[in-house]
């Protein structure tokens, strides 16, 4: 049976699982889905068609689902979609997406969002992800898995995160950033990989030396960026972590890539 304190307003329609625990003076809404042992402590907002995935922890103030901070939207029905184990910390906040960005915000499973991080409309956020206080994401956002954006670090809007990359503290990302990435500065600049957080996840020395050695040829002086690109796929042709990084610079994008010197 759900532990619904009794200062809560839960409305009808809302969908909580038998084990939710909904705490004082929160608000859910009639659209809301709370999975198995949700737990929104108290004072927090669970607004629109917001759906959280189980044993996610939501803290006070926290205002998940509103409407996004678009000037197009005009009140259609949008989404956010919130996964598994979750701890979301005091004052942060998740916006719905918009009928022109599809309609959904995505955000994974196994994630620390922290002190007034912000996932903005239309964002598509991985697992494992790690947001330090007041972190912010413009609208259109792809954050990769394992990625960790330090504290008050931004994200402009339609900007791609690869995996397991990590921005410094203060970094405003206006640049994709590639898998494994490392960026600092406003605006930021590419420092080099990630090496602390790949040898924290548990990467092979044979995988971190490849990455490695394929980032300095990439960032070489000699020849043009698409020959150095073209010199990395086939010499690491092997190699899933350099071919990852090839792959993520060679899609489409909407945003130019941070490089070293930007």
């Amino acid at each position: 049976m759900s532990l619904i304190h009794p200062t809560a307003v839960v409305h009808a329609g809302a969908h909580l699982a038998a084990d939710v625990d909904v705490g004082p003076y929160c608000v859910v809404g009639a659209k809301a889905v709370l999975h198995e042992r949700v737990r929104l402590v108290s004072h927090v907002v669970v607004d629109g068609a917001t759906e959280i995935g189980p044993d996610t922890v939501v803290n006070p103030f926290a205002v998940l689902g509103g409407p996004p901070q678009h000037v197009a939207h005009r009140g259609e029905e949008t989404r956010l979609i919130i996964g598994a184990r979750n701890v979301i910390r005091e004052h942060v906040t998740m916006h719905a997406g918009t009928v022109l960005g599809g309609g959904v915000t995505k955000v994974g499973s196994d994630g620390l969002f922290m002190v007034a991080a912000h996932v903005a409309h239309d964002c598509i956020v991985g697992d494992h992800v790690i947001f330090a206080n007041n972190a912010t994401l413009g609208g259109h956002v792809n954050i990769g898995d394992y990625v960790f954006m330090g504290g008050l670090s931004a994200v402009h809007q339609h900007t791609r995160v690869g995996r397991y990359a990590f921005a410094g503290g203060g970094a405003v990302l206006t640049r994709d950033v590639i898998p494994y990435g490392s960026v600092y500065g406003n605006h930021a600049h590419l420092e080099g990989l990630n090496l602390v957080g790949l040898k924290r996840r548990g990467f092979s020395r044979e995988a971190i030396n490849d990455l490695r050695a394929a980032y300095r040829l990439l960032y070489a002086d000699e020849g043009t960026f698409q020959e150095r690109l073209d010199d990395v796929a086939r010499v690491f042709a092997t190699s899933p972590e350099v071919m990852e990084i090839v792959d993520f610079i060679r899609a489409d994008a909407s945003r130019p890539l941070c490089g070293p010197s930007d």
